[in-house]
């Protein structure tokens, strides 16, 4: 078999390999399996122009020399280079006899490794130069014309392959952020969100409807704050559809819904391998919701050490992916909500005080529905209508007590608690008049902790606990719960519950409980003002 052969038939099979691949890891070590039947080598590589760095990092690597010491991680600058003259000429660069003379920096290390030579050749696709492939061999000496030339073609194939998977990624990656976005549109529509949609003409919701338009239009941070319940997730909706950025996504998170350890994932994302289960790239939030808003929900409860990368983020519209070396700039709009006292928490060092003032730029405070009487027929109405078409009786109408009844109610679960109320009573009307009585609502007697005297150690003991778990609504984990304001492991906590005969106050059935046959209807309720 004559040696031009051989080239022409290496050339066809690493075409056709490259043709064939999508990762660069597969396409390349099959590509120098082909390029040392014709040509030996013993450190063949790709370098790729990183412009962040004004510098060259590693695409590809293989070698099979026993001491290695330009690793693979390793970044060579653009300035005083080997690949950063044939980056910036364009052309092939020859050292053929590395031992006696080292002319870039790269040099030296290569020598240090026995290489006798190394030969550059830019990686050119469509007029633009992406790279570098760089064949060394411990044999010293001028490579002939005819070996320049078959590597000069191999490198002609290996810049288009390249950027072939590059483009792939970048399709494949506005793929996956095209889906999650239409992941979350299909979650808002089927939780039937009526957007801008703030029902009531009490003053105090007047007040919060005028500070919503005139924050909307800005792009300044809003911090929601208000007792559970209140429709703070519905004021930050309303924010967003009247803002510039009501085309873009609306992206939430409910802080308090995510163990501590997935928090910083779930909000940054993360690459690739970063931790054991990451078997590919995960775009945060802050990403998902470019050029739109995000929503963070109970902010009160993020952990202090997620607390400062939020920071960071907010003062340098950057995000630092877990496991990642570069950041991503993000443009994003954010509206945080919590139904806890942040100015006590950062008295307490439960919450970052340079985050409070960073958050609390325009704040919102919902009043809770007990101060909004005259708003409860019409927030009802509009629930009953709701249920009309969820449960397909049209014809349901209030009885003519039942609108009283709701108003002299004090709502301790706020608009929540009221729509669960509604829709209750109109599973159980056995006709189309819908009737509010005990088996609906019913007053709840709160439970008063009578606090004796201590008398010992062990009754200082209990009531200091109580105390703090009644302070943190019987709250166990948590940065706001009362094994961290005790100082002491959550478990060890329960167990000093236990010896002291401490367990959460049990109440009247609430209101919110209902039937094993409606649960799942009543687990699907909005927010609404």
């Amino acid at each position: 078999m004559s040696e031009v052969y051989r080239r022409y038939r290496a050339l066809l099979e690493v075409s056709n390999v490259l043709n064939s691949q999508r990762e660069m890891a597969s396409l390349w070590q099959a590509c120098t399996e082909r390029i040392k039947e014709v040509v030996p080598w013993e450190r063949a590589g790709v370098l790729l122009y990183a412009p962040e760095e004004d510098g060259f990092r590693f695409h590809a690597l293989e070698t099979s020399v026993p001491k290695r010491v330009l690793q693979r991680d390793t970044i060579i600058p653009r300035t005083g280079s080997a690949v950063g003259w044939v980056y910036d000429h364009r052309k092939i660069h020859v050292r053929p006899y590395l031992q006696e003379l080292q002319v870039f920096l790269e040099d030296q290390y290569y020598a240090e490794e026995g290489l006798g030579r190394m030969v550059n050749f830019p990686l050119l696709a469509r007029g633009k130069c992406l790279g570098t492939l760089n064949i060394g061999s411990i044999a010293s000496g001028e490579p002939d014309s005819e070996t320049l030339e078959f590597l000069s073609q191999i490198a002609i194939q290996v810049a288009l392959a390249i950027e072939n998977v590059q483009a792939y990624e970048q399709l494949t990656q506005l793929s996956q952020q095209l889906a999650k976005q239409n992941a979350y549109l299909t979650e808002e529509i089927k939780q039937e969100y009526n957007f801008g949609l703030l029902v009531g003409k009490s003053e105090s919701l007047r007040k919060v409807m005028a500070q919503i338009e005139a924050v909307a239009a800005t792009p300044t941070t809003v911090l929601i704050t208000g007792e559970t319940g209140t429709g703070k997730e519905l004021v930050a909706r309303a924010i967003h559809e009247s803002s510039l950025r009501h085309k873009k996504p609306f992206v939430r998170l409910n802080c308090a819904a995510l163990p501590g350890g997935l928090v910083e994932s779930e909000l940054f994302g993360h690459e690739r391998g970063a931790f054991t289960g990451a078997v590919q790239r995960h775009q945060g939030r802050f990403e998902l919701a470019h050029e739109g808003t995000l929503f963070l929900d109970e902010i009160g409860e993020m952990p202090l050490e997620v607390q400062a990368k939020l920071l960071r983020v907010l003062e340098d519209h950057q995000v630092d992916r877990v496991g990642g070396v570069r950041s991503v700039p993000v443009d994003v709009r954010l509206i945080a909500a919590t139904n806890l006292d942040l100015a006590q928490a950062v008295l307490e060092r439960r919450f970052r005080a340079d985050l409070y003032y960073r958050l609390n730029v325009f704040p919102i405070m919902l009043p809770p529905l007990r101060d909004r009487s005259q708003d409860v027929p019409l927030l009802a109405q509009h629930f009953l209508q709701l249920c009309r078409v969820k449960l397909k009786r049209g014809n349901l109408t209030f009885h003519d007590s039942a609108l009283t009844r709701l108003a002299q109610y004090d709502w301790p679960g706020n608009i929540r608690e009221l729509e669960n109320v509604v829709e209750r009573a109109a599973i159980l009307a056995s006709t189309h008049i819908v009737d509010i009585d005990e088996r609906v609502v019913m007053p709840r007697p709160r439970q008063s902790t009578v606090v004796e005297q201590p008398t010992s150690v062990p009754d200082s003991e209990r009531l200091h606990i109580l105390q703090v778990l009644e302070r943190a609504g019987w709250r166990i984990y948590g940065p706001l719960g009362a094994a961290n304001r005790l100082g002491v492991n959550p478990s060890t906590l329960r167990s000093r519950m236990k010896k002291l005969g401490l367990s959460r106050p049990t109440f009247p059935a609430p209101l919110e409980q209902a039937s094993p046959s409606c649960s799942s209807t009543i687990a699907a309720n909005r927010e609404s003002v």
